[in-house]
């Protein structure tokens, strides 16, 4: 018999949270069954150290949580009479066709990348943070500027839920006009598979960096473009431009793993290079991992 206490579990799991009905309930599954399973023991390993501070309860307001508690201890709390430091903001996606895949993981990048987008917006704007919203492609294709009124979060909600992927991709030039919209310095999330010219993106990433923002990335793979564990002759298409060409994997799976071992590498070290937080997620992969990930950048703001 499965154990009730960890049935938080599943929702953190792609291929269950992706069957529910709606974004907005796949986005608070998420939230909610992160925090839960996060803070079963919430004591455990960590001393409390004001008698304001409380363990985060199913149902608490997330605004209430203490961020400095959070960053020594990886625990949330409650400190009931303090409070917090609003922070702004903008949440990037890519909608280009290469997002619109899956092959081993049970959603596409694109979906994936959707849920994760719209849990960081229900976290942020639930703290009285505010938040923006844009995707892009080739070009921008929504752009909703930061709010922090908890009303606002059905407008973000709606504006992933009706998104269609989009045949090209610029990242660098929708990455650099945004960069030039954003007027007030906060926190960036750029959530993409980065399948651009890696100079370009890092060069686009410098821009919010010089503007004083903070930077979060999530590049958001299929396993099977990880570890191209393809078995048999197969057609490869481009998602974006339509090409096809036909191969024998086996044949071409060593030069594949050199060359995104370097893409990789490159991508992280430019990261590094800018103090800019990089995460590197496959589609069958938890969505507590991005969060934790969030959760600890958000901490270090405060």
């Amino acid at each position: 018999m499965r154990n009730k206490s960890e049935s938080y579990k599943k929702y953190l799991d792609p291929s269950v949270v992706s069957s529910l009905s709606s974004l907005e309930l796949k986005a608070k599954s998420v939230v909610e069954g992160f925090m839960v399973g996060l803070h079963k023991s919430p004591y455990h390993g960590f001393s409390v150290e004001f008698s304001e501070h409380r363990p985060y309860m199913q149902g608490d307001p997330i605004k209430n949580i203490d961020w400095k508690v959070f960053g020594k201890s990886e625990k949330y709390f409650i400190k009931q009479f303090e409070e917090e430091t609003n922070l702004i903001s903008n949440i990037i996606l890519d909608n280009s066709g290469s997002m619109d895949y899956k092959h081993e993981g049970s959603i596409t990048k694109l979906e994936y990348g959707k849920i994760l987008a719209a849990s960081f917006a229900h976290i942020l704007l639930m703290q009285q943070d505010s938040v923006g919203l844009s995707v892009y492609s080739d070009k921008i294709e929504k752009y909703f500027p930061p709010k922090s009124s908890r009303v606002y979060l059905k407008t973000l909600f709606e504006g992933l839920e009706n998104i269609v992927p989009q045949k090209k991709t610029n990242t660098a030039a929708a990455l650099n006009e945004l960069a030039e919209k954003i007027k007030r310095r906060g926190l960036v999330i750029v959530i993409s598979d980065f399948f651009d010219s890696v100079e370009s993106v890092m060069g686009a990433l410098k821009h919010f960096h010089y503007k004083k923002n903070e930077i979060i990335i999530f590049q958001i793979l299929d396993p099977v473009e990880i570890n191209f564990a393809f078995k048999k002759d197969s057609v490869f298409i481009d998602k974006e431009t339509g090409e096809e060409i036909s191969t024998q994997p086996l044949q071409i799976r060593k030069a594949y793993n050199t060359a995104l071992t370097d893409f990789l590498s490159e991508i992280k070290s430019g990261c590094q290079n800018y103090r800019i937080d990089y995460n590197l997620i496959d589609t069958s992969t938890g969505f507590d991992k991005a969060l934790l990930a969030f959760f600890k950048k958000r901490s270090r703001l405060n």
